[in-house]
C-alpha cells in the first residue's frame, strides 16, 4: 500500500507556554480523530511529529493512524526552525519509500509548520536541501504577530497562513484546517492526481488569513 507521509513540524519554544501549547495537544488529538473518521485519509496517511525549541526532535516518527498515540508536548527553549528543517528532509530520506523498477512507493510528503516566534537558528543554512527534496505541499503557519513571514515565504512559498492571535480557538482551527486538507490531498492522490496547494484546497475559516506577498 502506497502510504501518504504527513509530517508536522511543531515550534513549542518558550513563547508557546501556556493556553498555546495546551492548544497545540488538544489540536494534534483534534486532527487525529479528524482524519479517523475519513476512510481515504484513515488508509493511507501515515503522521510524524517534530518539535522544534533549542533543540529538535521527531518525537514520533511515520505511523498509521491506528498506532498514532498523540503527544503529550510542554513549551520551553528557543526556536530552532532551521534545524527542523535539516530533520523533518533527513526523516523523509529515511523513512519514505521511493519509486523502484518493480513498485512505486509512497505519494509525495505533505509537511506542515506552525511557529509563533523568531528562529534563533540558521533557517537558510538548510533550505537548499530542504528545498531539493520533492515534497507533495509544503504549509506553513505564523501563529501571532511574531512569527518571520518573510522566512516562511522562503519555505512555502504561496502556501504561508497567518493567526492574528495564538490563542486556543484560532489554533484549533489550525488543526481543523490541516486536517480537512490531508483529507483533500489523500483523495487527490488516491485518485491519481497531486496534493493540492493551499489555493486549490477549501478556504481557510474566519480566525486563519492566507498571507498575500
Amino acid at each position: 500500500m502506497r502510504r501518504l507521509p504527513v509530517y508536522l513540524l511543531l515550534d513549542i519554544s518558550g513563547s508557546m507556554s501556556g493556553e498555546p501549547i495546551q492548544a497545540v495537544n488538544n489540536g494534534i488529538q483534534i486532527l487525529h480523530s479528524a482524519l479517523r473518521r475519513e476512510p481515504q485519509a484513515h488508509e493511507i496517511a501515515y503522521l510524524s511529529v517534530i518539535t522544534f525549541e533549542s533543540s529538535v526532535k521527531q518525537l514520533i516518527p511515520l505511523t498509521e493512524l491506528n498506532d498514532f498515540q498523540p503527544p503529550s508536548l510542554k513549551a520551553g527553549g528557543g526556536t530552532s526552525l532551521g534545524g527542523a528543517l535539516d530533520l523533518v528532509t533527513k526523516c523523509a530520506e529515511r523513512e519514505v519509500i521511493k519509486n523502484s523498477p518493480d513498485s512505486k512507493g509512497d505519494y509525495k510528503p505533505l509537511v506542515y509548520i506552525m511557529t509563533d516566534g523568531e528562529p534563533t537558528d540558521n533557517p537558510d543554512k538548510y533550505l537548499p536541501a530542504f528545498k531539493a527534496y520533492k515534497w507533495g505541499v509544503v504549509v506553513a503557519c505564523a501563529a501571532g504577530s511574531g512569527a518571520n513571514t518573510a522566512m516562511l515565504q522562503k519555505i512555502a512559498g504561496e502556501n504561508v497562513l497567518a493567526l492574528d492571535v495564538c490563542d486556543s480557538s484560532s489554533i484549533a482551527a489550525y488543526f481543523k484546517y490541516v486536517s480537512s486538507s490531508i483529507v483533500v490531498s489523500s483523495k487527490r492522490v488516491d485518485a491519481g492526481g497531486e496534493p493540492g496547494s493551499v489555493s486549490e484546497l477549501p478556504p481557510p475559516p474566519p480566525e486563519i488569513s492566507l498571507i498575500k506577498f
